[in-house]
């Protein structure tokens, strides 16, 4: 009997899913543009038209969270250095760090990765449309939560794909900042933090306006706005997440030992007197004195025995 030894049809396909995700994550590092290229590209689309307009959209949505956060220390991750959004946060601390180095702006550098930061020492976090502009959103969503203590705050920022934001993504020919993002749905997001054990608050929608960056179509947008804030639609070109991370504590469990009873010894202080015999017929029985008995007893002199004899 021959058998050959060869990779089961299981092990072929994770082998070939691995070498495609590989793949696919290269061809995603080729499209997103150099970190410094980035916040400078970002930071002249937002002096757009329609880059105001979002980020006024933006701050519609965030201000009103923002206010009912308290604590000592919040954080911004962002792409670009050049977008301020914790101006509103009654938190004292504002940590922002830079992806990189700039020289005419004084700020730390740090990668949004791999924060220089303590585990749970950040009361809040906001994420601006850094998981649209990063390779690995799975490992930027696990280090934002690290640096986040029980009960935090994570608040999310992204592009919505399933709007008119998304699709201009598609139909455009130059895929310059920030049509070259990622665009990962709202519902992808909240699948990744709840399996990191956050509580999803809400999920809201903004930004109804067509991305067209004409300054005299974004006069006449506001009724687009009012109606996508009255009605709440998921077509909205971003989206905010609040979270608040969960932290179930752990009681342990102490080993019951047996309660010791003290030892007790106790002295008899009258000797007991022996139970009667049950009577039968016909023979000799013994049976206590009586007082009467005992006290005729004592008066006899030549009498020693504490019992009577009856028939």
């Amino acid at each position: 009997m021959t058998v050959v030894c060869g990779d089961s049809p299981l092990i072929k396909f994770l082998r070939d899913y691995q070498q495609k995700r590989e793949q696919q994550k290269r061809e995603l590092l080729r499209k997103l543009p150099d970190p410094a290229q980035l916040q400078v590209a970002l930071a002249t689309w937002l002096e757009t038209p329609l880059g105001k307009r979002l980020l006024e959209a933006e701050s519609k949505q965030l201000n009103p969270v923002l206010s009912r956060i308290f604590g000592y220390h919040i954080l911004q991750i962002s792409s670009s250095n050049s977008t301020e959004l914790l101006s509103e946060s009654p938190v004292g601390h504002k940590i922002s760090f830079a992806p990189d180095y700039v020289a005419d702006i004084k700020q730390p550098v740090a990668d949004a990765e791999a924060l220089p930061l303590t585990s749970g020492s950040v009361d809040a976090v906001l994420v601006h449309h850094a998981l649209d502009f990063t390779p690995d959103s799975h490992r930027l969503l696990r280090e934002a939560t690290r640096v986040i203590m029980p009960g935090g705050r994570l608040l999310i920022i992204g592009f919505n794909p399933i709007s008119s934001w998304g699709l201009s993504k598609y139909l455009r020919w130059s895929r310059n900042a920030p049509w070259n993002a990622r665009f990962i749905t709202a519902s992808r997001v909240t699948d990744c933090l709840k399996l990191l054990e956050f509580h999803v608050e809400s999920v809201s929608y903004g930004a109804w306006v067509p991305p067209v960056n004409h300054a005299g179509l974004m006069r006449h947008t506001e009724k687009f706005e009012r109606l996508g804030d009255r009605f709440q639609l998921p077509l909205g070109g971003l989206y905010m997440i609040v979270a608040t991370k969960q932290v179930f504590p752990l009681t342990p469990v102490v080993r019951r030992w047996p309660r010791l009873l003290p030892t007790v010894i106790v002295r008899p202080v009258t000797e007991a007197a022996p139970l009667a015999a049950p009577h039968r017929q016909g023979r000799t029985s013994v049976v206590p004195h009586s007082d009467s008995t005992r006290a005729a007893t004592n008066k006899s002199p030549g009498r020693k025995s504490r019992f009577v004899k009856t028939h």
